[in-house]
This record gives C-alpha cells, structure tokens and sequence, in this order.
C-alpha cells in the first residue's frame, strides 16, 4: 500500500494536503508542479492549412495530400454504345424499344414519343410485308432498310444525352461537405439541448472549449463564458472587439444574443453574420 494513503485527499486544492509538523510523511511531500499551460482553440476551428481534427464521426477528411479526382466509370460508356447498337444488330425491330427505354431512363417525353413512332414504323412494315401483294412488299422492304438505318443514327447522335457522363468528383471535397454538415449538425442539437436544458448545458460545458469535457458541440462558443483568446478565434472577430466583449459581458453580466453583443460591443455589421453561427449565450 502507499505510504500517502493515510492521507485524504483535498478537492479544493486538487492534492492531498501537506502534513502538519512532526507527521512522519512531512518529509516526503512532492513540490507543487504547474501545468503547462492550455492551448486554447474552439473545436471545430483549426488555423489555414492545419490538418482537420478527428470526430467521432466516420469518414471525416484526415491530413495528406488531395485526393485526385476520380473519373466517371465506364459502365455508363459501354451500356450507351450497346445501346445505340441494338437497332442496327435488330434490323431496326429493336428500335421502338430501345427509345422506349431511353424515355424511361430520361423521363422524356420527346424520347418516348420518338419511341412511339418508330413502333408505328415498324407495325407498318409489317404490315405491307404481309399484305401478300408483290409491290406493296418491296415498299414494306424499302421502308423497313430505311427506318434500320434511321434509327441506328438517331440512337448514336443521342447516345451522349441519354447516357451522360457525370463530372468528375473530388473524394477528399465530399468528404470535407460531409464533415461540415455533420459539425453544423452538432451544433443545431448543442442549442436545442442548451435550449430545453441550460443547467444540463454548462454541465456539459457546452461552448467551454478550454474546459476539459467530452460533450462535442461542434465548435460552439459560450460568449458569456469563454476566455478571451476563444472569443477571439471566432471567426470575423479581432483582439479589439475581443477586449470589448469581454469588457462589456463583465459590467452587465452578460449577453441573451449576438444581435445584443454586436450592439453593445460595438461589432461591425457585416462580422456579425460570420460569427452568428458559432456563438451561444447560456446565462
């Protein structure tokens, strides 16, 4: 067992007091260290260039070099040059339903009502070839070679619109969208929480960056609470206004919102809006 144990620990002084004189343990009592001191930063802010933090959030953007963008597959290529084949491999038999299947893909009606006429076409051509009579089934032929090449050429000049290529995307910006949705989502739950609950709220330490806790609010700011230097991180905000806040928040204890703050502090109209959705008031 230790030898300290004998002795009850102090939640005000953080530490086991120092014996009286005469106790046995007088001798073995540790120098008081000072704790580093703490870099302030508001989670969810991070300098130019400095790597993303890590939430517990699946997929959030990590630090290294971008991510090339990634080309479109070629599926979409491929099915569309099949495609724009099934009319000349079918004699042009096919062609009713391979524009048909263009308007379904597209919702396009112009597509379907092409569809609709080559299907007319074909039904007459079948009919004339079964009419039994000589000239009409050469003119059923004539306009059966006529619609095969027609609509293999109408099918290839379409091909590009009903099978488009989709622009090139940017792994590493999807993924930084994401993160951004996913910490303004955080701090939509941490108001209405603060909201419905403030005790529950500074219990949390919810917009205390410099407080350790283990409550993610998504970058919050306690402007009725937070030192000046987290104050000053806000975006839009400079050391002077920072001073001003802090200055103002002492003689009246406080602010009920940013529209107040700008006011009393003096804060320019157009950095209210940067900072607006980063800052909260508990009281």
């Amino acid at each position: 067992m230790s030898q300290h144990a004998d002795r009850p620990f102090d939640p005000e002084q953080g530490r086991r007091p120092r014996p009286a004189p005469g106790h046995p343990h007088q001798g073995h009592t540790q120098p008081n260290r000072r704790p580093a001191p703490r870099a302030y930063g508001p989670s969810g802010w991070r300098a130019p260039g400095a790597p993303f933090p890590g939430p517990p959030f699946p997929g959030p953007p990590v630090p290294g070099p971008v991510s090339p963008p990634v080309p479109p597959t070629a599926s979409d290529a491929t099915s569309g040059v099949l495609w724009a084949f099934v009319p000349f491999i079918t004699l042009g038999y096919g062609t009713p339903f391979s524009f048909l299947y263009a308007a379904i893909r597209r919702g396009s009606w112009g597509l379907g009502a092409t569809a609709a006429g080559y299907g007319a076409g074909t039904a007459a051509v079948l009919t004339l070839m079964q009419s039994g009579n000589a000239a009409l089934t050469v003119l059923g032929s004539f306009v059966a070679i006529l619609l095969w090449l027609a609509g293999t050429g109408h099918a290839f000049a379409v091909r590009t619109s009903v099978f488009r290529r989709e622009a090139p995307r940017n792994r590493q910006n999807e993924r930084a969208i994401e993160y951004a949705k996913y910490r303004r989502m955080l701090r939509e739950e941490a108001r209405a929480l603060a909201a419905d609950d403030p005790a529950l709220a500074r219990e949390l330490r919810i917009g205390r960056p410099d407080a350790p806790r283990s409550y993610d609010d998504g970058g919050l700011v306690d402007v009725n609470g937070a030192p000046r230097e987290i104050i000053e991180a806000l975006p839009g905000m400079t050391p002077e206004m920072a001073e001003r806040v802090v200055r103002r928040r002492e003689e009246h204890g406080g602010f009920v919102s940013a529209e107040e703050m700008a006011v009393d502090a003096d804060i320019p109209a157009d950095v209210l809006p940067l900072m607006a959705d980063y800052t909260i008031f508990l009281r």
